[in-house]
């Protein structure tokens, strides 16, 4: 694609000198600076005569890079752009004529440094399908063993089967008491199932193109990406996934052996949840139905799960204590799709930040917010649940920057990328003072 007269005029304006880079007689690669002028009527590149004897080829294919950056001490750096023409050089009155025949280029205020990274994958691909063809070995990219798992499972999210995992047998401690064994194997079991989740995900937003459309995957939202980058194969994440869920389900069936057959048919509603959450025919968050999936498989199913375990029995208290845990965890899968919404859409991933205006979307987080808190203070106010619970409303005001920042960042995925931690941290902080408030009254009740 040819540069357009808009870009070559403005050349001046944003660059200060050219480098042309070529290869030399004995075929090395060289490059040298110079100053520049644009014929903005001819459209040509006017470039002052280069000392030296590295002299560049005339009437040969050469390339000319105008680049800027802007250093910004202790942070990195900003206004980051480049322009990359390829054309011929033509000697002229002592100095050299450039007419530009291809441009690429990128500028940081147009298109972030991620997305832009993104949008070179395919290239990438094409790029080391060459080199594997002239080698004949396979190149791909590689990461260690350890990063890699740490990728693929996205393991930091376990924190959502962890937190009301230990809220059920918290629960059973201030009513039954609990069994050591039982909770590491309920622990085990959930964070099996959890990781399976993950990485199903993974093959089935691959084989829906939800990935490949991506081009603003973020820290938090956009999936582990390994099988879109090269890193793992489509098969080796499939049989991954399966061995996740097969060791979950054979610790589920253990534990419902050994604590009652009454938490299999719980167990059957975890797995089917989480595993049509994006599996065909359902694929329930392709029907906007994930945040409920979610708050369901990491609400009351693990919270009550945790607590049958231990006091063999079903009860009301850990069901009503996992409410305010579910609606927060679904919070977080809720604002970490706002991102993604154009390559939700695009695979016909009609999620809620899809389906609903941004109004509703920043309005309905405060509203399911306050409607967690508000729970939680009812509930321990008339006794349902323990009262130093009441301690997890001061995780509350955690919420405040993530609705402000939906509010001014809806579409900018990467400025909005602290509100989506900090939304991560809302969820932590309100599950482990819910269980601190349990431990509170196991404690002052045995004293």
């Amino acid at each position: 694609m040819k540069p357009s007269p808009e870009l070559l005029g403005r050349l001046e304006e944003r660059f200060g000198r050219a480098v042309i880079a070529y290869v030399d007689a004995d075929g090395y690669p060289m490059s040298v600076a110079t100053e520049f002028k644009v014929d903005r009527g001819r459209g040509v590149v006017v470039l002052d005569a280069v000392a030296g004897d590295a002299q560049p080829p005339h009437n040969e294919r050469v390339n000319i890079v105008f680049s800027h950056i802007r250093p910004q001490p202790g942070v990195g750096y900003d206004e980051r752009r480049y322009v990359s023409l390829w054309g011929a050089l033509q000697p002229a009155d002592g100095r050299l004529e450039f007419t530009p025949e291809q441009v690429q280029r990128w500028d940081e205020q147009e298109m972030s440094f991620f997305e832009y990274s993104e949008r070179g994958v395919p290239q990438a691909h094409r790029y080391l399908e060459q080199v594997s063809a002239e080698t004949g070995r396979e190149v791909r990219p590689k990461l260690a063993f350890g990063w890699l798992f740490l990728r693929a499972t996205r393991l930091p999210f376990l924190t959502a089967t962890i937190v009301p995992v230990l809220l059920g047998i918290a629960v059973a401690g201030w009513t039954d008491g609990f069994n050591w064994w039982v909770a590491l194997l309920t622990v085990i079991g959930g964070a099996c199932i959890h990781l399976g989740l993950n990485v199903a995900n993974d093959v089935f937003d691959t084989a829906s193109g939800a990935d490949a459309a991506n081009v603003n995957p973020t820290q938090f939202s956009g999936g582990s990406r390994v099988v879109h980058y090269g890193l793992m194969s489509l098969r080796t994440i499939t049989l991954l996934s399966a061995g996740f869920y097969a060791a979950g389900i054979a610790i589920g069936v253990v534990l419902a052996a050994t604590r009652g057959w009454d938490l299999l048919w719980l167990g059957v509603a975890g797995v089917l949840l989480s595993l049509f959450y994006t599996a065909p025919p359902l694929r329930l968050v392709h029907r906007g139905l994930g945040e409920v999936v979610v708050a369901l498989g990491f609400g009351p199913i693990m919270t009550l799960g945790a607590y049958f375990v231990q006091a063999q029995e079903y009860d009301l208290e850990p069901l009503l204590a996992s409410l305010p845990v579910g609606i927060l965890i679904a919070l977080v899968l809720y604002v970490n799709e706002v991102p993604d919404r154009p390559a939700d859409e695009a695979a016909g991933k009609r999620t809620l930040p899809v389906r609903l205006s941004k109004g509703t979307i920043v309005n309905a987080y405060a509203a399911a917010v306050g409607l967690a808190f508000a729970m939680i203070v009812v509930f321990a106010l008339v006794g349902w649940i323990v009262r130093p619970a009441l301690i997890a409303v001061l995780a509350a005001p955690l919420a405040v920057p993530v609705y402000r920042a939906l509010k001014e960042f809806y579409d900018q995925p990467y400025a909005l990328m602290p509100a989506m931690a900090r939304n991560i941290q809302l969820h932590l902080a309100t599950g482990v003072l819910l269980i601190l408030g349990y431990v509170v009254a196991i404690v002052a009740d045995a004293v």
